[in-house]
């Protein structure tokens, strides 16, 4: 897949994957990738020339297996490195200005906590919103308040069209819960790149083994 064709049917979203690349690896980048939809680059703390850096290796690798790239929080890095898209955290760039900056040339992410900014992430049409935590994370040093699979499934119907990805906690033994609240993708971090079996791991996030059903208030 090229990745304009990637990019062309971004957001049709299969149920699936999305990986984060945490660190400078290029083997974990392949294993990631060999099991995801989309990869993001995060890099934290991180000087912006070592983010580029991996980003561009992360592009070449993303490029080779038709994944989508987005870099995290950097809307220049992002241009610089030829990425997909960016992903916008709350109290990162606003997503208007973001698009002002970059225009069509990426598609955008952004995080959201409660159904409040769900609700506004709905009227902003971005290319994907991400929901969580979903359960206790150790990723972020300030966490914001655990939303739990109900809070979930109501962002995703407040959501409406626009595909959500779920976020915070999440191990491969929730990933049919979770996809069962109609989530378009779940992402993971520690659960995947800490995993002894980085490969099983990642793949148990990739698809549900059992057909979702949307979870009632």
């Amino acid at each position: 897949m090229t990745r304009s064709a990637s990019k062309a049917s971004a957001m049709k979203f299969a149920r699936g994957f999305y990986a984060v690349l945490d660190r400078d690896d290029e083997p974990l980048a392949r294993v990631l990738v060999a099991h995801a939809d989309i990869l993001q680059v995060r890099i934290k703390p991180g000087h912006p020339d070592e983010i580029l850096r991996i980003a561009r290796m992360a592009r070449r690798v993303c490029d080779e297996a038709g994944v989508l790239l987005f870099v995290n929080d950097r809307v220049d890095v992002a241009l610089a490195a030829g990425a997909d898209g960016v992903h916008l955290g709350q109290t990162d760039l606003p997503l208007a200005e973001a698009r002002a900056i970059a225009g069509d040339r990426l598609l955008y992410g952004i995080s959201t906590h409660d159904a409040t900014q769900m609700a506004r992430a709905y009227v902003e049409r971005p290319a994907y919103a991400a929901y969580g935590p979903v359960f206790a994370t150790t990723t972020k040093q300030n966490p914001d308040p655990v939303q739990g699979l109900e809070a979930l499934a109501h962002a995703v119907r407040v959501a409406g069209d626009v595909p959500v990805v779920a976020i915070g906690g999440i191990s491969p033994r929730d990933a049919n819960s979770v996809f069962a609240t109609g989530v378009s993708a779940i992402c993971a971090i520690s659960s995947v790149n800490q995993a002894a079996n980085l490969g099983e791991a990642a793949r148990c996030m990739s698809r549900p083994a059992v057909a979702p059903s949307p979870t009632g208030e």
